[in-house]
């Protein structure tokens, strides 16, 4: 390890006394931190180009002063517990400091937006995290023959550098995937490959997006995009969602850049967007000039019926972005999503992509396009669906067992349902604590992952509940233990009446379940 000393061969102080009082600084300064080793005396006084001899009589100064610490056989490291008398010096130098310099005041960070949310830290038995997948369902031994096999056949493209827009025969097998899955028809040059969806929202505002636009999203949405349109200083305009998903009629006339929505399973209440509506979407983002940003981030996972045809499957004009993702096929940890752009947009897309980040690493493409040519990723997205569809089921089944006819949405597809609260039954909020003192995590509008305008008859009284990370088990036992917590409220209705509905409206009910 190189130490940056600099020596000043004309100045009156000795060479000793220079490197000594730079040693000093760099320790005092936390440069060189405690129980750091030093470089020998001969290497020091190399890098120097001096006498070793000089450097000794250094050394063996601060380690007399408390400073170093010399270690027989092994070498000589900074002290471990600095003296009093350095300490002090280190005050005086602050203080010093503070006195003869002047700091210039520094200029706002333009940056705008909050802190993103983070999941509940404290220790929960049964944690219905929306969108969290089983870890043990990936895929190890088969994914690591596939980087092996990668690895070996082509290591030189390590010395390489990636396209930006993503590895062309990655490119490739998704433009297949879609055709068959979701109705897409596209080239693979209009696909980028991102780091996850976040980068493919990032990537579409950075086009679209500047002070002052207007951006639409439904109310309530994913809290990564609103956090993200905010911190470009868009203004944002909430869209409610109704039983049929956004509710298309209430869109302004004119005047928005860009909508993102999320049709094939509203994120967070489920509900699937119709085919009527998404005709009606579409016209209107013709006639507006807007673009709209199609988030099918759990399109994978269908339980009841065939999907509808992606927006993107449907337009004629170049309006819509798709947004994809492996996170919850594969993992978040993989960080592999995908922006399809329509032709228009290529480009730029393509520009802007490459001053983000000018690629993505190389193996773990190459890998992911071999697991999909194979065929191995259908057989792992089937065996995950029949898995996650009786966990499914099992959620259903053991919410009705302790709380009656419950309502619930978002039923079709997905890893997580939406669990409208009868009136007689505190807020989603109020519930959401009483939960977690019991050790289960569930989750209201507004928490987590979600953002809430506020304006939506959901805001208060829906409870999301992920159930992909939990077995049948743990989401039996997860629900039986909500079910106590409601011993500890004092409402006597609830407490004597679990599952009474009265006064609710039931078509949401058996229009959603499917049962």
């Amino acid at each position: 390890m190189a130490i940056p000393i600099e020596l000043d061969h004309a100045s009156r102080q000795s060479l000793q006394g220079q490197i000594f009082e730079q040693l000093r600084h760099l320790i005092l300064g936390g440069r060189l931190k405690p129980g750091t080793l030093v470089p020998a005396s001969r290497v020091l006084a190399e890098q120097l180009g001096i006498s070793r001899n000089t450097v000794l009589l250094v050394y063996d100064r601060l380690i007399a002063e408390g400073y170093l610490q010399a270690r027989k056989a092994i070498g000589t490291y900074v002290n471990l517990e600095l003296p009093e008398t350095c300490l002090a010096a280190t005050r005086r130098i602050a203080t010093s400091a503070s006195t003869h310099t002047e700091t210039a005041k520094r200029p706002m960070i333009p940056f705008v937006g909050p802190t993103p949310a983070k999941r509940n830290t404290q220790h929960l038995d049964f944690d219905f995290y929306p969108d969290r997948i089983d870890l043990d369902l990936f895929p190890l031994k088969i994914w690591r023959r596939f980087i092996n096999r990668t690895f070996t056949s082509t290591v030189t493209h390590f010395t390489e550098c990636c396209d930006p827009g993503g590895l062309p025969q990655l490119r490739e097998v998704i433009a297949d995937h879609l055709g068959i899955a979701r109705g897409i028809s596209v080239s693979a040059d209009q696909i980028i490959i991102t780091g996850g969806s976040q980068e493919g929202l990032n990537l579409a505002a950075r086009l679209l997006v500047k002070d002052g636009t207007l951006v639409a999203t439904e109310d309530p949405c994913y809290q990564g995009a609103a956090s993200l349109f905010e911190s470009y200083y868009a203004k944002l305009i909430p869209i409610p969602v109704d039983e049929d998903g956004l509710d298309v009629e209430q869109l302004p006339r004119d005047g928005v850049t860009l909508i993102y929505v999320t049709p094939s399973h509203q994120y967070p209440l489920g509900f699937t967007l119709p085919m009527e509506r998404r005709l009606k979407l579409l016209d209107w983002a013709r006639r507006c000039g807007a673009y709209i940003i199609e988030d099918d981030y759990d399109s994978d996972f269908r339980y009841r019926g065939s999907p509808l045809t992606a927006l993107m499957g449907l337009d004629d004009h170049g309006c819509v972005m798709y947004l994809g993702t492996f996170s919850k096929s594969m993992g978040a940890g993989l960080r592999l999503g995908y922006l399809v752009v329509p032709k228009a947009l290529i480009p730029a897309a393509r520009s802007a992509k490459a001053l983000l980040n000018n690629g993505h690493a190389w193996l773990d493409q190459a890998t992911m396009a071999e697991f999909i040519r194979s065929g191995a990723y259908g057989n792992h997205l089937r065996r995950m669906r029949n898995i996650y569809s009786k966990r499914h089921d099992c959620l259903i089944d053991a919410l009705r067992e302790h709380f009656g006819a419950v309502q619930l949405s978002g039923l079709e597809s997905g890893l997580h349902l939406a669990w409208h609260l009868p009136h007689n039954y505190p807020d989603a909020s109020e519930l959401q604590t009483l939960a977690l003192r019991q050790g289960v995590g569930i989750y209201s509008i507004g928490s987590g992952t979600t953002s809430d305008f506020g304006k939506g008859s959901y805001s208060t009284r829906t409870v999301v509940l992920g159930f992909s990370s939990l077995n049948e088990y743990q989401i039996r036992a997860g629900i039986r233990r909500l079910a106590h917590a409601f011993t500890d409220l004092p409402v006597e209705s609830v407490r004597s009446g679990l599952g009474a509905h009265a006064g609710l409206s039931s078509s949401l009910h058996y229009k959603n379940t499917g049962y």
